[in-house]
């Protein structure tokens, strides 16, 4: 059977970094193929290729047969090309129903027709049982919720081949088990999908054939039946890597994080780990930046190493000693067109600054011990964020912080869209952290991650925590209490 996408010998170079040096592809109508590798392999480099969004600097696309070159989105989209992106590219000043219609407007006459588009969406809407409303603006969506409206945007028209790229990474297990039931519907209409994640066991449920990237070129390809997790993940990295990060607990110290506040009241010790669970709207997120004095609390109290802060601005929770790696890097996370030494050091300038001068040599020199150290992806000190891969991005972030050197340490989904050895070394600068003595507190959506990283976990739902489960718990134990609630709620 002929090929819908036949990529061959593909070439990318973004200045002096090779994204892209010789990669293959073929992709059928009724299939799903996995597209797999490190951040950095040039997974997203090579879909935007193909959706137009970048051009080619060598090899050959041919589509349904014929050789193509798509030199716009548009240019792809009118092909039958959609993508469901990573990081979020809607309009955040339009509703969800503005978004899903954007370009492709619905008319009545000369004018839009606004109530039919709005309808027409929430019908939709409902039809996946998203929780999202139609009327609702983009920019007050959480991650989660922004990449529902990515999805359904995907879903608007017939399109012969689909991009999934990491659609599941800030979703629930319920949300991301629609996601693989529209996947399947869309396979069964002839649709060809091409699906990025680094959630492995998701692809048992849906994947046909993949193919492996590594440093940009093409390792493996053929039946993802025929591949154990083990050999997916030597031809990813090239060597053998074990699956989960395996911590060793420390005896903790002293309390350095007291929080009491309505719904949550509990504190994080010197060395320890503390898992934050729950489902999606559970209140996670909005903790985190309640600590962190993005939202601030009307009441109760925040109290770092016994002194209280109740930080009303991100500024004040910051020389408190309070630190947030945000779940959202690109949006508040990063200065995306700034280089990368300048966004390691904002956090601590006067680390950089001599006289009110900033000294450029050692801003560069800081940049260059986090890109040796945390293995970043990069030309240099100098090149900036937002041409990093998404992986590499969240490795900036957290570098920004470990340069601040807090007390307390905030992280928010810090693995997602991260590939498995990723992980192991973001894992193990937790685990270093803890062992010079901060509190760390971990928000995750990765169960079996947080169970093996996390000292005890705290679980959330509807905002409250409603119970503490010590280490060495379950995944059943975990989302019994997320999704039932029926443990005491902790008073006040």
């Amino acid at each position: 059977m002929a090929a819908l996408l036949e990529l061959e010998g593909i070439e990318k170079r973004f200045g002096g970094v090779h994204a892209l040096r010789g990669a293959d592809l073929r992709a059928h109508a009724g299939q799903v193929h996995a597209l797999l590798g490190e951040n950095g392999a040039g997974k997203s480099t090579l879909m935007k290729i193909i959706a137009g969004m970048q051009r080619r600097d060598g090899g050959s696309m041919r589509w349904q047969g014929g050789t193509v070159d798509f030199a716009r989105p548009k240019e792809a989209h009118e092909a039958g090309v959609a993508m469901v992106h990573q990081e979020s590219l809607l309009a955040h000043h339009l509703t969800v129903a503005e978004n899903l219609f954007l370009g492709r407007e619905n008319l009545r006459g000369p004018l839009l027709d606004d109530g039919g588009m709005r309808e027409a969406a929430q019908r939709l809407i409902e039809a996946h049982k998203f929780p999202l409303q139609a009327d609702w603006r983009v920019e007050r969506l959480s991650p989660a919720e922004r990449q529902l409206v990515e999805i359904l945007r995907a879903l608007q028209g017939q399109s012969k081949l689909v991009i999934f790229d990491e659609p599941t990474s800030s979703l629930s297990d319920a949300e991301a088990e629609e996601v693989f039931r529209i996947v399947r519907q869309m396979r069964e209409r002839g649709a060809a999908i091409l699906y990025i994640t680094h959630r492995l066991v998701e692809l048992a449920e849906i994947a046909d054939q993949v193919t492996i990237l590594r440093d940009g070129e093409t390792v493996h390809a053929g039946p993802f039946a025929e591949l154990t997790t083990d050999e997916i993940v030597h031809h990813m990295v090239g060597r053998e890597v074990e699956h989960i990060y395996a911590r060793e607990p420390l005896p903790p110290g002293p309390e350095l994080l007291q929080v009491d506040l309505p719904g949550a009241r509990f504190s994080v010790r010197a060395g320890e780990i503390v898992g934050l669970a729950g489902l999606m709207g559970a209140g996670r997120t909005e903790l985190c930046q309640t600590l962190f004095g993005v939202t601030p609390a009307a009441e109760g109290s925040i109290e770092v190493e016994g002194t209280n802060v109740l930080p009303r601005s991100p500024r004040e929770a910051v020389e408190a000693g309070i630190a947030l790696i945000t779940e959202d890097r690109q949006r508040t996370g990063l200065a995306l067109d700034l280089p990368l030494a300048t966004n390691m050091t904002l956090a601590r300038l006067d680390g950089v600054v001599r006289s009110g001068l900033l000294r450029f040599q050692d801003e560069r020199a800081v940049a260059n011990s986090f890109i040796e150290k945390l293995r970043i992806r990069a030309a240099g000190p100098e090149q900036r964020a937002g041409k990093l891969s998404g992986g590499n991005q969240q490795k900036v972030v957290i570098a920004k912080w470990l340069y601040r050197e807090p007390t307390v340490v905030l992280f928010d989904e810090p693995t997602r869209g991260i590939d498995v050895n990723a992980k192991r070394e973001v894992f193990g600068l937790m685990d270093q952290m803890a062992r010079e003595g901060k509190a760390i507190l971990m928000v995750s959506s990765e169960l079996p991650e947080l169970l093996q990283v996390a000292d005890r976990i705290l679980v959330m739902r509807e905002g409250r925590i409603v119970k503490e489960l010590p280490r060495g718990t379950t995944q059943q134990e975990v989302m019994h209490f997320a999704a039932l609630g029926d443990g005491e709620a902790i008073p006040r």
